[in-house]
């Protein structure tokens, strides 16, 4: 499958100078850039940096940034998702896993994460794939935010919600430990039925004897 990218561009003028919202961005890109100290959540800045930068050279990798002059404030990746998961069992080239979205603390009331999802799927390539995020509560920055499992469920729920993204149910094991825990999918209006029907036998793999 090809994977042409549309570059997109918006700045969101602030008291002092302005944001820059971008992406998909290059890898050459994001090494001129410096990454916010407290984007922590996955990885400490530096080695998600470079995270970053490896999933920017991939062929289907895309990071939408936002930053504030030249360091990166907030990103949402998507990429295949990993070899050891389940989403990658059937080898779908138009299956994409919304893998991350992190904003610095000090720029969460701006609604940055809402823009950056946003911003990606402002790109009309993404009709072509069935886009999905897995929603685990331990890597939820439940201590900075001041929220409960549920309130910061809800709050992702809602910005999922921002770009089409739906609940979906799955017999996953590592979704279903945890109530909270959950599948969010967008499924582009390009995505044949054949695509469709192949993830949901990968959502659901359990069979039961009777």
């Amino acid at each position: 499958m090809e994977h042409p990218k549309t570059y997109i561009r918006h700045t969101l003028p602030q008291q002092q100078g302005e944001i820059v919202v971008e992406g998909p961005v290059t890898p050459s890109h994001l090494q001129s850039l410096n990454m916010h100290a407290d984007l922590d959540a996955f990885r400490k800045p530096k080695e998600q940096h470079e995270a970053l930068i490896e999933i920017a050279e991939l062929p289907e990798g895309r990071i939408i940034l936002a930053r504030d002059e030249l360091t990166i404030i907030g990103y949402v990746t998507f990429h295949y998702p990993d070899d050891m998961e389940r989403w990658s069992q059937g080898h779908m080239p138009d299956l994409l896993e919304l893998g991350a979205v992190e904003v610095a603390n000090a720029y969460r009331s701006l609604g940055l994460g809402s823009t950056l999802i946003r911003t990606a799927f402002e790109d009309p390539q993404m009709e072509s794939y069935i886009v999905f995020t897995t929603e685990y509560y331990w890597h939820w920055d439940l201590k900075s935010s001041g929220l409960s499992v549920w309130d910061y469920r809800s709050m992702m729920e809602r910005l999922m919600k921002t770009v089409d993204m739906v609940w979906y149910a799955t017999d996953d094991p590592e979704i279903c430990s945890h109530p909270a825990n959950c599948l969010m999918v967008r499924i582009g209006k390009q995505v044949p039925l054949a695509s469709e029907e192949q993830f949901d036998r990968i959502r659901f793999q359990q069979r039961f004897m009777y």
